[in-house]
């Protein structure tokens, strides 16, 4: 049985931050590389590759959308966990007990805050509005750097953003699909709250 790409990077997640000792190279190595055939992306080449199926493997140099999918959260993840103890990556399923958020709900939760309501709102928006695979990571790149401003201790589903990010690639219809998944999220939780500020 095939494994998925959120699986995936849910062990290769687990495996950089090594049970509170994180591999700090192959982070440092991450946190540098814009793409997963730039040189400092190299120090994760071995774990990334070594943990993938055979069905998401490149096999002529040009990397596929699950290396692409699984570097890129790995990344985000990266840049995120860098000056924190805790590890910054959680499993949002229920069935689990990681008390990790979606990206875009914990965006949401943040959007309470009046100090970053209207510029997370507009890169919310704008993120929202892309259909270019490499702007939606720079979008994306920006948006957890909001989460990683706040210094709070959020968890964030970084798998499940994988698996979000592989299915984005495959074609428009499922890019649409995956942007209204994150919109749901976000708009869904912020209504949600607004509700219930109303009725307080």
């Amino acid at each position: 049985m095939t494994e998925s790409i959120q699986s995936t990077t849910a062990r290769i997640i687990r495996q950089l931050y090594g049970n509170s000792e994180p591999n700090k190279a192959v982070l440092a190595g991450l946190r540098g590389a814009s793409r997963f055939t730039d040189v400092q992306a190299r120090s994760a080449w071995p774990i990334i590759l070594d943990g993938l199926d055979d069905q998401y493997l490149s096999r002529d140099g040009i990397p596929t959308y699950g290396e692409q999918a699984i570097f890129t959260a790995t990344h985000l993840y990266a840049v995120h966990q860098q000056g924190h103890d805790q590890s910054v990556y959680g499993s949002a399923d229920p069935k689990r007990d990681d008390n990790g958020f979606p990206v875009f709900k914990a965006l949401s939760m943040l959007r309470t805050r009046a100090d970053s309501k209207t510029a997370i709102d507009r890169r919310v928006r704008q993120a929202l509005a892309l259909t270019n695979y490499e702007a939606v990571v720079n979008a994306l790149g920006s948006l957890i750097g909001i989460v990683k401003a706040t210094k709070l201790p959020l968890k964030l589903d970084y798998a499940q953003l994988a698996e979000n990010l592989y299915w984005f690639q495959m074609s428009y219809e499922q890019a649409s699909r995956v942007r209204l998944r994150w919109g749901q999220d976000y708009y869904g939780t912020v209504s949600a709250n607004e509700r219930t500020e109303q009725n307080d």
